[in-house]
């Protein structure tokens, strides 16, 4: 009697079921107010001028037109050479940023490291105070020649503070009897780092790794600062869409001080079409990331 009353199931009980509906309502409620934002990106992008200037943003377009991606296309070798360049200074910046972030959280989260709290402090205090703008232009291109080339788009921002500190708290961690075993069997500092912290640090690293891709990917700040116009080929793409939408802001006005309908330049159907050129490729990426990137938001949250 005893086996058959283990071996059945536990019936549910009425709250619990309530409670479950309750639930799968609440997140299907928030999940489509988060969708909503991006479909009427995706809608206004279909649009019209006059319809948006009319009758504002709507989720079903009232004309369907690809005026918008025609003109944002027009050029389509230098918005092709610009994902190129958007592509490979991600790339590259991500999986450097990543190596040298994860050693220095290796090395202040050490306890063999006698000077760890001054490290970390002289970090944490470079990100509450910094020179200015003026300083770090002239330092970047007077002294470390950052101008017109792709190492003015990728060391300026290879290093996070914020990153160093969520990876260090990660790898605190680690239990020390792992690194104490190695030790005993000969293993080196990176021996240590490499075949025992990363094992164990994928989930922050994805997760620093995941945000880090996102700052360059985003960024076109430095691309404003380091490049003119003499190294169109070097432009990202935020840049270079930010760019076709300041002449599309000029051909408006100029429109308007012709006379001519400002309806017949597309300009807000544009800039929601760069908004989904920009960020569909960066979307797709989460997926692929998402495992990771949820447990290691919770860093630190649970300690067991």
């Amino acid at each position: 009697m005893a086996d058959k009353r283990i071996g059945k199931k536990r019936p549910v009980g009425r709250d619990r079921v309530i409670f479950d509906i309750l639930s799968h309502i609440i997140l299907l409620i928030l999940s489509a107010l988060c969708l909503l934002p991006f479909l009427l990106v995706l809608s206004g992008s279909f649009s019209r001028q006059e319809d948006i200037l009319t009758k504002g943003y709507r989720l079903i377009p009232v004309h369907v037109t690809t005026d918008a991606y025609k003109m944002l296309f027009r050029i389509p070798e230098e918005l092709i050479r610009a994902y190129g360049v958007t592509i490979l200074v991600t790339v590259v910046g991500t999986i450097f940023g990543l190596w040298f972030t994860s050693m220095a959280a290796y090395v202040i989260s050490s306890k063999d490291f006698r000077y760890r709290y001054q490290v970390s402090f002289f970090f944490y205090f470079t990100s509450i105070f910094g020179g200015g703008l003026v300083p770090w232009y002239i330092f970047n291109t007077k002294y470390l020649h950052f101008h017109n080339n792709l190492i003015a788009l990728i060391l300026p921002i290879l290093v996070n503070v914020t990153y160093l500190l969520i990876l260090k708290s990660y790898m605190m961690n680690i239990p020390d009897s792992l690194y104490e075993s190695a030790r005993l069997d000969g293993a080196g500092d990176f021996t240590i780092y490499w075949n025992i912290v990363i094992p164990l640090s994928k989930s922050g690293l994805a997760t620093v790794g995941l945000f880090i891709a996102l700052a360059y990917w985003n960024d076109w700040y430095n691309a404003m600062l380091y490049m003119d116009e003499g190294s169109r080929n070097l432009y990202p793409l935020q840049y270079f869409l930010n760019n076709i939408l300041t002449k599309a802001q000029a051909m408006n006005a100029a429109a308007a001080r012709s006379g001519i309908p400002a309806s017949d330049v597309p300009g807000e159907p544009m800039k929601l079409a760069m908004t989904v050129v920009a960020t569909g490729p960066i979307v797709l990426l989460y997926p692929f990331l998402q495992r990771y990137f949820v447990k290691g938001v919770t860093i630190g949250a649970v300690k067991g």
